[in-house]
């Protein structure tokens, strides 16, 4: 992996912004992002996640109820409000969205920069951070576009069957027309195989069917699948926190020991 610059970050100080992509639903991304998030605020950075999914999926991973927000990504994006109003503090800080955010893409389709909205909003917290990572909503729209213009690697959750890995080719040509266009450094961390069912055989071909197109860019984490992921958003918490030994919390562990160690599989 060619990335030693998500591990530089804390030694110069600069806030990198990671965006966790993949249009494709159900592979385990605000899983993942949170987790993940989690993990690395357990390692001693500090972190922030960015809620761009209308469905607010994350944001009610930590407990907050999206329907009583007065304020949220939204508002950031359309009418410019400073995200530190919008942050609220749980696990990890967390930039919240709301239903209304499904409405952004139609608000924001006039406004010149709509592309930069995002990367002109983080701007605001970039010396409190040493990480913002951004979960993306399921469609390549411009509320994901905002999220890889803002970003500087992007990790992509690839649930373990053909059909999701085919997302990725479309990931890929929308990461090209980005760097073409808007942001020409982003680029993938990582490829993160998730809800792996390790007694499949589909499993493990779909993962060799990984190795083989993207090689040195699949992480050598897996997250397996597990009741858990399912049972700690209910209680408002991170599986690190809600099942602290277990399986699923290892996994992110081990996941960001590996995004942290200088891209070293």
């Amino acid at each position: 992996m060619s990335s030693p610059a998500l591990a530089e970050t804390s030694a110069t100080g600069t806030c990198k912004v990671v965006a966790f992509a993949n249009q494709k639903g159900g592979v385990a991304k605000t899983t993942t992002t949170l987790n993940l998030a989690v993990a690395f605020a357990e390692e001693g950075h500090r972190v922030m996640c960015c809620d761009m999914d209308p469905q607010g999926n994350l944001t009610m991973s930590q407990g907050i109820d999206p329907d009583t927000l007065e304020k949220s990504m939204y508002d950031v994006l359309v009418h410019h409000v400073p995200i530190r109003d919008i942050i609220q503090k749980r696990e990890i800080d967390v930039a919240c969205a709301s239903i209304d955010l499904a409405g952004a893409e139609i608000a924001m389709s006039t406004m010149i920069g709509r592309e930069r909205s995002l990367q002109k909003a983080l701007k605001g917290v970039e010396h409190d951070y040493d990480f913002v990572f951004i979960d993306t909503p399921p469609s390549l729209g411009l509320l994901t576009i905002n999220a890889l213009t803002a970003a500087h690697k992007v990790i992509v959750p690839v649930q373990c069957e053909y059909l999701s890995m085919r997302g990725l080719i479309q990931l890929q040509n929308t990461l090209a027309m980005i760097r073409e266009n808007l942001n020409p450094d982003v680029d993938i961390e990582g490829i993160l195989p998730t809800l792996v069912d390790s007694r499949t055989l589909h499993a493990k071909e779909a993962i060799e069917l990984l190795e083989e197109n993207f090689g040195e860019r699949v992480f050598a984490s897996r997250i397996r699948k597990t009741v858990r992921f399912a049972e700690a958003p209910v209680k408002g918490m991170s599986v690190l926190k809600y099942d602290p030994d277990g399986l699923a919390a290892h996994a992110y562990r081990q996941l960001a020991k590996e995004v942290l160690s200088n891209g070293n599989r």
